[in-house]
């Protein structure tokens, strides 16, 4: 099965900087898509989306100029946008738009306070995306989708992909408030969500497929086969048993779906989103 993989980073710390990298060593070194395509090996990815590292928001179109300098794997680039100046936002999503390979905008939410979704000059720069026809990658802690939601339906043009699940609580073992959440969330048809970084919301070193599976089941009821994509979230995937074993963990998640399915999960999902030609792979 031809795969893509619609969450990867790749980094160079030599060259743009990562201050949140500072602390963690593990993966504090360049990841690219050499050392991708080594993990990687036999399983067939045909093409990756690369979303933005969260780096320097001074060095946010340096980074997209270098990924588009490196290997033609990757398909679609997610870029950052200081979206909360509202308007004053557009020079930026029109240099972006105009860039070759750049489908969508993620600007971090997780580490801003609940209100920072809502609040009014993000949303105008959030519904500016939909005049570039340029997407938005949500990326949340649980306890932050009630903002998400609102958010949403605020911004009725713009299509929308929850990365990592939304973040649920898999450590402490928590599925409520996050499952009512994410049915809400699911129930707006411009919202598709990525199946990736889930094992480092788990026990980075002791998680089990068991941890993992009340959550794949209920984004699958949520969201269907239709709004959902595999993403290996690699390279911060490192952190909690690498590429390879999120993958097989997966793959026997989603084993008793049919053929069909699992392809529209790990390919046809994300090629429809990120307006990935499937004639080019």
């Amino acid at each position: 099965m031809q795969i893509i993989d619609s969450h990867v980073h790749f980094w160079n710390p030599p060259q743009l900087r990562y201050p949140w990298l500072d602390d963690l060593t593990a993966i504090n070194r360049p990841f690219l898509p050499a050392d991708y395509l080594a993990v990687t090996g036999e399983i067939q990815v045909s093409s990756v989306v690369f979303v933005q590292a969260d780096g320097l928001p001074s060095e946010a179109l340096d980074e997209v100029h270098w990924v588009q300098s490196l290997d033609p794997l990757i398909k679609a680039i997610i870029a950052f946008a200081p979206l909360e100046q509202g308007d004053a936002v557009r020079p930026h999503l029109e240099h972006l738009a105009s860039s070759e390979r750049v489908r969508g905008v993620r600007r971090l939410i997780q580490s801003e306070a609940v209100e920072f979704a809502t609040q009014s000059g993000f949303v105008r720069g959030v519904q500016a995306l939909a005049d570039y026809q340029l997407s938005f990658d949500i990326c949340v802690l649980h306890h932050q989708l009630g903002a998400v939601i609102d958010l949403v339906r605020q911004c009725p043009q713009v299509s929308f992909v929850l990365d990592h699940g939304g973040k649920p609580g898999i450590k402490a073992q928590s599925l409520d408030p996050w499952r009512d959440a994410i049915r809400s969330l699911a129930s707006f048809e411009n919202v598709f969500c990525k199946l990736s970084g889930l094992v480092t919301e788990a026990d980075p070193e002791n998680w089990s497929v068991h941890d993992l599976r009340p959550y794949v089941i209920h984004l699958i009821e949520s969201f269907g086969t239709d709004r959902l994509m595999f993403g290996s979230d690699w390279s911060v995937v490192n952190l909690a048993g690498g590429y390879r074993r999120w993958f097989n963990a997966l793959a026997s998640l989603l084993a008793e779906l049919s053929e069909e399915e699992r392809q529209s999960i790990y390919k046809r999902n994300a090629a429809q989103f990120y307006g990935i030609d499937l004639n080019d792979l």
